[in-house]
């Protein structure tokens, strides 16, 4: 029985792959993100402390995560950096920043578990949609909804996480003392009707793409 020689494209292949995945982890871009996933347990840690001057402090963390969120898209871009572990983890990250900081702040009072049992199940039913049109080869493009959904959920979190009563005035305009958690409640409210109103379009649009490539050419 002869002993067969080794064949250099399997014994190499594995590799190769860990060469690649080591070099997208260590480019610019992915970088951000996993700074943005890393700043999830320093924003949790600030807002369990409970002081004001720890939700100023949670608010500048939470809001440096969420300019990496544009910066590493922009960076990426520039760079003309296009990798299969940026496309996973920077969706993930952004839903990892929303979900830990608004089910955090459910037994602090600030949101109630109905609006994040919502924004969950939202974000579950689309991504299982992604998925299966991504198996089935099609592509749907994401409408204004869920862009305006993002920018109203980041901007309401971060009232929410300041989450205190402060006097609030622009130039010349004193508009008196405000209850941060009222105005971001509000705006994640509002987030939620364009969060479910995309999901449909979406649901939409993948029954009307599946019809299409179901039928027979």
């Amino acid at each position: 029985m002869t002993e067969e020689a080794p064949n250099p494209s399997l014994s190499g292949g594995p590799r190769v792959r860990a060469s690649s995945f080591k070099k997208d982890a260590l480019n610019l871009p992915n970088l951000m993100t996993m700074a943005r996933i890393l700043m999830i347990p320093v924003v949790l840690w600030l807002l369990d402390r409970g002081t004001p001057q720890d939700g100023v402090y949670a608010a500048l963390v939470y809001a440096g995560a969420a300019i990496t969120d544009l910066l590493d898209g922009i960076v990426a871009r520039r760079m003309g950096i296009v990798s299969v572990l940026g496309k996973f983890l920077d969706p993930l990250a952004d839903k990892l920043l929303v979900v830990a900081t608004l089910v955090w702040m459910v037994p602090m009072g600030r949101i109630p578990e109905w609006a994040v049992i919502l924004l969950i199940s939202r974000e579950i039913s689309v991504t299982g949609l992604r998925s299966i049109a991504s198996s089935e080869g099609l592509v749907i493009a994401a409408g204004g909804g869920g862009k305006s959904k993002t920018a109203l959920q980041m901007v309401g979190i971060l009232f929410l996480i300041l989450g205190y009563p402060y006097r609030f005035d622009v130039l010349f305009f004193d508009f008196g003392v405000v209850d941060f958690v009222v105005v971001g409640r509000a705006l994640v409210y509002i987030s939620l009707i364009f969060s479910i109103s995309s999901a449909i379009e979406y649901a939409r649009l993948f029954s009307q793409a599946l019809g299409t490539h179901d039928r027979p050419a």
